[in-house]
């Protein structure tokens, strides 16, 4: 495999203003997952954006970043119009899609997703963390991941993706995490098809590729990534990134 790192980012979002450009302990939160994608050291990291001030602040870090039309419809749209104009020779085969809202995001988690497409008929890899309090279990907003996954395994595949608590009976519930890692004809076959019913019905894209019969494995990781999506998760960011820092300085 020959992956790069592609990393979708605009300014426009309805619930927390600039989002990838807000501060984070004196660096962009753009920057700050830039960083992180780079030290997974699995190959280029470029950033896909829709407006110029998010490209500046890459740049000024030593980034590559490249300007997409800020009207496309979603992120795999983005990075997928991002790599035609990159890599027209098809050099990379496999593109990881990494959301611009995870500051703290492990390297290692970006390896895991990666690690799935080990399997040569894996389509998309992505990952899930167990469900462990009754919050997440029935909140909508944190989708599931329906997993055939055998007893102590820490990968399997995906049956479906759900926001509903979801498979029935006793057993562990997945919280689904947002990171894929696609085959490039996988991410072009993908954004070419038209959104489908349950994706439009779950508003979960990854439907699509379901439906399309793509197989997606997910990878098991211990904890949730912290994201930013408001404005109480930007503050915590800053809290748990705020006070790394200060141990490191004192170290």
């Amino acid at each position: 495999m020959n992956p790069i790192i592609l990393i979708p980012a605009r300014l426009a979002s309805a619930r927390l203003p600039n989002k990838p450009m807000v501060d984070i302990c004196g660096v962009p939160m753009i920057v700050r997952v830039w960083q992180q994608a780079v030290a997974a050291e699995i190959g280029p990291v470029v950033v896909a954006v829709g407006d110029q001030p998010i490209a500046d602040a890459i740049a000024a870090v030593g980034g590559k970043a490249v300007l997409t039309d800020p009207d496309l419809p979603s992120g795999s749209d983005r990075i997928c119009a991002a790599l035609d104009g990159l890599d027209g020779g098809r050099v990379h085969d496999v593109v990881v899609n990494l959301q611009g809202d995870l500051p703290d995001l492990p390297p290692s988690m970006i390896q895991a997703a990666l690690a799935t497409l080990e399997d040569p008929a894996v389509d998309i890899g992505t990952l899930a963390t167990p469900i462990r309090n009754d919050h997440e279990r029935d909140d909508p907003s944190v989708p599931k991941a329906v997993i055939e996954l055998q007893p102590g395994g820490r990968a399997g595949r995906a049956l479906y993706f759900t926001r509903v608590v979801a498979p029935y009976g006793e057993g562990t519930l997945y919280h689904h995490i947002g990171i894929y890692v696609f085959r490039r004809a996988a991410l072009e076959a993908f954004v070419d098809h038209p959104p489908g019913v349950l994706e439009s019905r779950e508003r979960l894209e990854q439907l699509r590729a379901l439906a399309m019969g793509m197989r997606i494995d997910v990878a098991i990781v211990d904890e949730v990534p912290l994201s930013v999506d408001t404005e109480e998760d930007l503050a915590r960011a800053r809290q748990v990134i705020g006070a790394r820092k200060a141990l490191e300085q004192e170290g």
